[in-house]
């Protein structure tokens, strides 16, 4: 019994000698920041409120198309006897881009044009000479880019909000910090049953060659927009039963002050205010647990 006891003893000498060594240790050093800083204050940052365009959009993604793309076959069968354009040539309608060799023994011909059938650049070239075709064999790809073409399915959840002519953005992730005006031209009037969505293409002007036909593509289209929109970033938004609000510095600039606003336009980052606020007022930007009165601390 008595070696329980001393057991015990032991066990509690051990304990105590462990959390007098914790307090030593993590006990706040004198001169620390924490000490300035008191506990019932709230670290802000002051937010000011701003006019802006505001915009609501739809980001998709696809692929680019020319303008007008033409695969050229041969006539007849035979052998590619010569290629007179290769890649980034330009070539007109009706003009020679390859030359055939009929493969019949015995018989003499002369060789059989591939014409393009469209005026545009050579895209590709498929066939080195004297390599076999037949009429479905694709000697070259012939494309006008001068225009350039972007397919995608939007949700039908937006059919109401999108119309022929409405803007769009074009960015391309090979060609970073660029963008690319387009317009929504083609509006497919039926809904595909298996995705719920509508097929849509956007037009955009290419008069400098830049966009490629097969380059991925996404497309920010303007399904509304709000200019010179009095506004506020809508982290800084609290909302309680229904009712939103704001918190202002008060006159002191010691303590929190709520504020009911009145929230209009409304994009991913800001939203507008249309009763509560004006251009130039100062909010706060949110912080956790901040109520009407809490004392604040807004740095230099």
């Amino acid at each position: 019994m008595k070696k329980k006891t001393s057991k015990k003893i032991q066990i509690v000498i051990v304990l105590l000698m462990i959390a007098m060594a914790a307090f030593v240790f993590l006990k706040p050093k004198a001169g620390s920041p924490m000490d300035a800083v008191a506990l019932d204050v709230f670290a802000v940052r002051p937010e000011t409120v701003q006019k802006r365009d505001l915009k609501h959009q739809l980001l998709m993604s696809g692929s680019i198309k020319a303008w007008e793309e033409a695969t050229l076959y041969p006539r007849v069968e035979g052998k590619l006897l010569q290629n007179l354009l290769r890649e980034g040539d330009p070539v007109k309608k009706n003009q020679t881009v390859s030359l055939i060799e009929r493969d019949e023994v015995g018989a003499v011909y002369e060789p059989v044009v591939v014409p393009s059938t469209l005026t545009g650049v050579i895209g590709r070239v498929y066939l080195d000479p004297g390599a076999n075709v037949t009429i479905s064999t694709p000697v070259a790809l012939v494309v006008n880019q001068e225009r350039v073409r972007v397919a995608v399915d939007i949700p039908e959840r937006y059919i109401g909000e999108i119309y022929k002519g409405q803007p769009a953005t074009l960015r391309i992730d090979a060609l970073p910090g660029k963008e690319f005006e387009a317009r929504l031209q083609i509006i497919s009037p039926v809904v595909d049953a298996n995705s719920r969505a509508v097929a849509v293409e956007f037009w955009a002007d290419n008069p400098r060659d830049i966009l490629k036909s097969g380059m991925f593509a996404k497309v920010d289209i303007t399904l509304a927009e709000k200019k010179n929109a009095v506004s506020i970033a809508k982290k800084s938004l609290y909302t309680e039963n229904g009712e939103s609000y704001v918190f202002v510095p008060a006159s002191d600039g010691k303590t929190a002050q709520k504020k009911a606003v009145t929230v209009g336009f409304e994009n991913t980052n800001y939203l507008e205010i249309t009763e509560g606020l004006k251009e130039g007022d100062v909010i706060l930007e949110f912080a956790y647990g901040l109520q009407d009165g809490s004392k604040i601390d807004m740095g230099k």
